[in-house]
Parts: C-alpha cells; sequence; structure tokens
C-alpha cells in the first residue's frame, strides 16, 4: 500500500514520513525475533497449515487498517505483521521452495519471486485504475474524504487477495508431514549451532542485508517522482508501479543465468547494476523535463535490485547448508539481512523530511548505494568460501 500510494497514503493517516517509517521499524523489530523462531517452526510442521494461518491473520489486520485507524493502531497493526508474514510464514515459504526445486534452484527461486512479482505488478496496476476511477476526473479537485474513502476500498481489495491466496494454497501445496528428526529444543538448538558456524551463512546474511536496503529503497520511488518532478498522486503511483513490472522480468531471468552460471555470478552482476542506478539519483543526474531517463533509471535500478531478491536465497546450496537444516538457516540469515525492516523505514523518513524536494531522495539513494557496494564485497567472499568448502550430504 504505502509503496504505491505513499503520498495518499500518508495524508489519509495523518501522518509524517518519521511515523510511517517507526511503524516500518515495529514490524522490523517484531520481525527479527519471529525470523529465530519462524525457522525452526518451520523445520517442524506442515508448511500449508503455516501458510494458510499466515494468510487468514494478515488478512484480518487490513480489514482494521481500511477503517483508517490512528497512528497508535496503525503502529500495532504493522508489528501484528511481522508476527503473521515472518512467524508463520517466511520460513515454511522459503523451506518449501527449496524442496521443490530440487537442482534448479535458480529458477525455482527465480519463479517464485517473478510469479510474486507478476501477480503484485498486476494487482497494482488494477488498483491504480480503480483508484483514479473512486476520484473526481480532476484528481487535484478530489476531497481527503473521497481520497480516503478510495484507499479504503484499495485496502479491502488487498485483504480479499490475502484470504484468496489461503484457500489456493490449502488446494494446491500439498501437506508436509512433521519433521521427526528435529523434535525437541536441545536438537534445535544443535542445529541452530551448526547452521552459525557456517561462515557462508554469514556471509549470506550480510548479502541479503545489503539486497534488502536497495529494495526497501523502492518504497521512494512513487514519492520521489511527485517531490521531485511534480507528478499528481495517480502519475505518481503510476510511477510507482513500474517497479513492480519489472519484478518478474528480473527475478526469473536471474534465476535461469544463476543455473547456467552460478547464483553469485548473478548477484555480482545485480549489485553493479543497483550501484549504477541508485548512484545515478544520489547525484542528481535526473532532471525534470527527462520523463524517459526517470523511468529507465527506475526499471534499470528496479532490475537489479529483483535480480537480487530472486538470487539470495538460492545459494544455500552454493553455501553447502543442508537441505533439513533450510528453515534455520533461512532464520539466521532473515535475522541479519533484514534488519533494514527496523532502520530503513525510519531513516529514509528522517532523510525526506530534513531535506525537502529532490535533495532527500538524493541523500536515501545514496545510502543504498554504499549497501550496494557493501553486497558486492560480501557476494565475493562468499563465492570464495563456498569454493574452498568439501561437499556435504544435501539431507
Amino acid at each position: 500500500m504505502s509503496r504505491i500510494f505513499r503520498p495518499t497514503f500518508i495524508d489519509i493517516f495523518g501522518i509524517t514520513n518519521l511515523q510511517l517509517g517507526t511503524a516500518f521499524s515495529l514490524y522490523g523489530v517484531i520481525a527479527m525475533v519471529s525470523y529465530f523462531a519462524g525457522g525452526p517452526l518451520a523445520d517442524r510442521f506442515s508448511a500449508r497449515n503455516l501458510l494458510v494461518a499466515a494468510l487468514l491473520a494478515t488478512s484480518l489486520g487490513g480489514a482494521v487498517m481500511a477503517a483508517i485507524p490512528p497512528i497508535g493502531v496503525l503502529t500495532l497493526l504493522y508489528g501484528f505483521w511481522g508476527l503473521t508474514t515472518i512467524l508463520l510464514f517466511w520460513g515454511a515459504l522459503i523451506k518449501t521452495t527449496r524442496e521443490l526445486g530440487s537442482v534448479h534452484q535458480g529458477r525455482t527461486f527465480g519463479l517464485l519471486d517473478g510469479g510474486r512479482g507478476l501477480f503484485a505488478a498486476v494487482i497494482s496496476s488494477i488498483s491504480v485504475l480503480v483508484f483514479a476511477a473512486l476520484l473526481p476526473a480532476d484528481v487535484e479537485t478530489a476531497t481527503l474524504a473521497q481520497r480516503g474513502r478510495a484507499l479504503a476500498a484499495i485496502i479491502q481489495g488487498f485483504s480479499g487477495m490475502c484470504v484468496l491466496s489461503a484457500l489456493l494454497v490449502w488446494l494446491f501445496v500439498p501437506p508436509t508431514p512433521r519433521s521427526d528428526t528435529l523434535v525437541g529444543t536441545g536438537v534445535s538448538l544443535r542445529c541452530l549451532k551448526q547452521v552459525m558456524a557456517m561462515r557462508t551463512v554469514w556471509c549470506q546474511a550480510l548479502i541479503v542485508l545489503c539486497a534488502y536496503v536497495a529494495y526497501k529503497s523502492t518504497d521512494d520511488f512513487s514519492l520521489y517522482a511527485r517531490d521531485a518532478f511534480g507528478y499528481d498522486e495517480v502519475e505518481a503511483a503510476t510511477i510507482g508501479t513500474v517497479s513492480f513490472w519489472i519484478r518478474p522480468v528480473a527475478a526469473i531471468g536471474a534465476g535461469l543465468l544463476a543455473d547456467r552460471f552460478s547464483g553469485a555470478v548473478m548477484l555480482l552482476w545485480s549489485f553493479a547494476v543497483v550501484m549504477l542506478g541508485s548512484g545515478t539519483i544520489a547525484a542528481g543526474l535526473i532532471v525534470p523535463g527527462l520523463p524517459w531517463l526517470l523511468l529507465a533509471t527506475i526499471a534499470g535500478t528496479s532490475a537489479g535490485i529483483y535480480g537480487l531478491r530472486g538470487l539470495y536465497f538460492a545459494i544455500f546450496g552454493e553455501g553447502n547448508v543442508p537441505v533439513i537444516l533450510t528453515g534455520t538457516a533461512v532464520g539466521v540469515v532473515s535475522f541479519v539481512g533484514f534488519t533494514p525492516d527496523i532502520f530503513m523505514g525510519p531513516l529514509m523518513g528522517w532523510l525526506i523530511d530534513s531535506s525537502p524536494g529532490a535533495a532527500g531522495h538524493q541523500h536515501v539513494f545514496a545510502v543504498v548505494a554504499g549497501f550496494a557496494v557493501v553486497g558486492l564485497i560480501a557476494t565475493v567472499l562468499f563465492g570464495r568460501t563456498s569454493r574452498a568448502l568439501p561437499v556435504s550430504d544435501p539431507v
């Protein structure tokens, strides 16, 4: 919601960028705890049951958001979603995907993120059309009440899609039995120690962290278009959807290339693209009157970002992580890698609010470019470490 309709979202809820970022931070804090607990949970219980419960609970939160609650309730909602989308959902999703992928990890994870991206692109584009249809022909004349009703309708639609997704998971994801090999706290702790002793896991965690910083910056595309180039709300939302349409192509393409070459190689190229695109924005090279340059930069940067997302969980095999420990490894990597959920929201909000206009957004993308450099270095270290490892039993 905030990625596509960020300017409207902030106005309707009557909040600042910093307050929205703080709500994201609560989500991140709850998520950090949930990663550690959710990983072993995914190694012990049926993925289908966990995924269905997560989707239904998330949709209930959407019903509350559609009522346009005050900032305190909105912040608690993000904390609630930290539980539903991470504790129950995330580890189960990644482990199931790895098991389904067999030897084709690149294309499997690429299809996962690409499929999610394609669906998100379709839904986001439809939502922009519906949003525009619910407003007066002259968008600038819409009252706050009219905009609020339109936004609430979009939120309700997104919540309905979560319910539909839960039904589809129940029908098409095969039930998996609990793992008898990982029952018991003592066994889970030994597995955690084993995973945390792997150098490749820590390199992968740093890769995910840097890639996720870049991903969080996609929240800023629509607001950047409005603040720096004067686009209205519908035009800004349209700019935001460009990134969504790049996602399926980039994620699937990167996955196919990773199976041909390697995940680490494609991660290197993706970080390089993110460095170039975010650096272009940070340097202020995009000026008003050149909409094609804005679109090209957003599209190119998004390609690098979603190439990273399609691959950073596909390299467990290259890092020699046994399949049976995937859930636990996902928990460790995610605990470190998704810390931007805690700090990027407030940081982006502070940077944008402190430097109105284009300058604040340039500062945001300067941060992204810096993390891309670190991610590139971490990928090189991952490749060197993984090549030095002996091949272990994948089970």
